[in-house]
């Protein structure tokens, strides 16, 4: 029962920080608001007992990754950018888009609990959370992992360099 009021609160925070991050006007609050929508996922990694996720989630992403975005933001001239048209008036697009997915939801809905039951838990290894994710990211996704890895190394590059240009 305390699970499922917590799951609820993670999962407001989640959406809460994710609405705010598309609509807020100025790049700052919307990366703050998007760090409040990490941690709501990083609370929901935790409920269901992946504490490596939980602990990668806060440390690398909200640490990390975050972090640079907001020192990005804060390089790159705002102003410039403020005055620029922020919306090209898709609306319609927009709409539809919401259309089609409260009608999955609805559709999810109305079909009951069998179309929501999730796949059976698999068997208990000896391993744990940890050797298990390692065991699947070196040996499965290695080559996906080290792209990662490189796009990540020119997103730092290339701030760097268009802090170097303002200096």
């Amino acid at each position: 029962m305390l699970d499922t009021v917590f799951f609820y609160i993670f999962a407001f925070i989640t959406l809460l920080g994710g609405i705010l991050t598309i609509t807020r006007r100025n790049a700052v609050h919307s990366s703050i608001s998007l760090i409040v929508s990490l941690v709501g996922v990083a609370g929901i990694f935790l409920l269901q007992k992946a504490e490596f996720l939980f602990a990668v989630q806060i440390v690398l992403y909200i640490g990390g990754v975050m972090v640079l975005f907001l020192f990005v933001i804060m390089l790159v001239n705002l102003d410039e950018a403020a005055k620029l048209r922020q919306f090209n008036k898709q609306w319609w697009l927009a709409l539809a888009a919401v259309g089609a997915v409260g009608a999955l939801v609805y559709s999810f809905l109305r079909q009951g609990a069998p179309a929501l039951r999730l796949a059976a838990p698999a068997a208990p290894s000896g391993e744990g959370n940890v050797e298990t994710i390692a065991k699947v990211l070196f040996e499965d996704y290695l080559l996906p992992f080290e792209v990662a890895s490189l796009l990540l190394l020119a997103a730092i590059v290339g701030s760097v360099i268009m802090a170097k240009k303002r200096i």
